[in-house]
């Protein structure tokens, strides 16, 4: 890749948009080529409208951030969450909060498991070379194979399995496909397509159809949406947030439910608080907004990966804002995982009284700047699972307090 490919400013879009982007970069959703704007990914029945006018059944756009600087006529390179350059974004519209513009290709995804299997539309049609292909989209297991065997005949068509990877669930899709592909007819052909699901089962159905056209299909059949029975509480993972100002009682709290829990011995625990993953985790972060976001994506990040396990994870950090909280929460239960936020809503005037570690008492005297409740500000949040006031509360109540609706709701024992 040379200098000249890539242009001078860069984004990372979220994993839906990557999966839309490697399908525009492979052909899959032919004839787009790009993202859509506004005016062309109008919400109606959850369908879009290509430039020329033709339908298409779901909008495929790219959020910038308010802040990012690109405009009409710049350059985006947009990388994967691991830095590497995947494509050129030409930004032609900017707004309402997304990027419209066609892609060019830069470099493959990276892939983990049957990254082999990731073949794009053009590789398979050349390996159909002309033959009629029985398009299978899957999201799940396969319940009536007989139905495809019967309309392969019917048609004297090859059947080509697409199992539909995204998110977490994605190889054991794949794994569905291999294994009914060993039951249908020789040379039945698999080819995995990085669809992610669009909210309406008409949309998303369509959408398939189309994917499926530009893979080859001369017929497509759309494979059972797989059903899914949640473990039970005990064995999900769980991530407890304490949220609240400094000197609240939140990290007090929040290490009297960890040494609950490890009495308890029923739930493998992990303690994240907020000034411990200060000084490792996040070392040389300031006290910018910008900085404190990024030290509760970390935390969030770590918590996420402990769920992902079914761990569950006690974070207690002051955590202000509530976008970055609302974030959390998303990381959390993208990996299948129970967020439960707890704010611990003791008044400024008690938290300032106790003033433990004389950061108020700083603060005042104006040698801490931007400090929550003080000379930053703490958005109260308005979507907490539990709120507490440790304000003449023993240690043991406010424990107490958390641990009963984790009992109550199957978390613990």
């Amino acid at each position: 890749m040379t200098a000249e490919t890539t242009a001078a400013h860069e984004h990372t879009p979220d994993a839906h948009e990557l999966a839309d982007l490697e399908l525009l970069l492979s052909g899959a959703f032919h004839p787009l080529t790009g993202f859509m704007g506004p005016a062309d990914a109008h919400a109606v029945a959850g369908h879009g409208t290509l430039a020329d006018g033709t339908p298409w059944p779901a909008p495929v756009t790219l959020a910038l951030p308010e802040d990012h600087p690109a405009a009409p006529g710049d350059r985006v390179t947009l990388r994967d969450p691991e830095g590497a350059a995947l494509a050129v974004l030409t930004v032609t519209e900017r707004r309402d909060g997304l990027a419209a513009g066609p892609v060019e290709a830069l470099g493959a995804a990276e892939h983990g498991p049957f990254a082999r299997l990731r073949r794009t539309p053009e590789e398979v049609r050349k390996e159909l070379a002309g033959r009629p292909a029985l398009a299978v989209t899957m999201r799940g297991p396969l319940d009536d194979l007989e139905e495809i065997r019967a309309v392969a005949r019917e048609l004297d068509a090859v059947v080509l399995l697409l199992p539909l990877v995204f998110g977490e669930g994605g190889p054991a899709v794949v794994r569905a496909a291999l294994r009914a592909r060993d039951l249908l007819p020789e040379g039945t052909l698999v080819a995995a397509v990085p669809l992610a699901p669009r909210e309406e089962t008409a949309v998303d159905l369509e959408l398939r159809e189309r994917v499926a056209e530009a893979y080859g299909a001369a017929e497509h059949l759309a494979g059972p949406e797989p059903v899914t029975i949640p473990g039970p509480p005990h064995r999900r993972g769980l991530v407890v947030f304490f949220t609240g100002l400094s000197g609240s009682g939140k990290s007090t709290v929040a290490r009297g439910l960890r040494d609950a829990l490890l009495e308890r011995g029923s739930r493998t625990v992990t303690y994240l608080d907020g000034d411990v993953v200060r000084r490792l985790l996040s070392a040389g972060l300031s006290f910018s907004r910008q900085d404190r976001d990024l030290n509760i994506r970390r935390i969030g990040f770590v918590a996420a990966e402990v769920a992902r396990h079914g761990g569950l994870a006690i974070c207690a950090p002051i955590a202000p804002y509530a976008a970055t909280r609302a974030e959390v929460r998303a990381m959390v239960e993208a990996v299948g995982g129970d967020f439960l936020l707890v704010h611990v809503a003791t008044p400024l005037e008690e938290c300032e009284r106790r003033d433990r570690k004389g950061l108020y008492a700083k603060a005042r005297a104006g040698l801490i700047p931007e400090f929550t409740g003080v000379s930053d500000p703490y958005e109260e949040p308005d979507d907490a699972d539990l709120v507490i006031d440790t304000t003449g509360v023993s240690v043991e109540d406010a424990v107490g307090r958390v641990l009963d609706p984790l009992v109550r709701g199957g978390w613990v024992r």
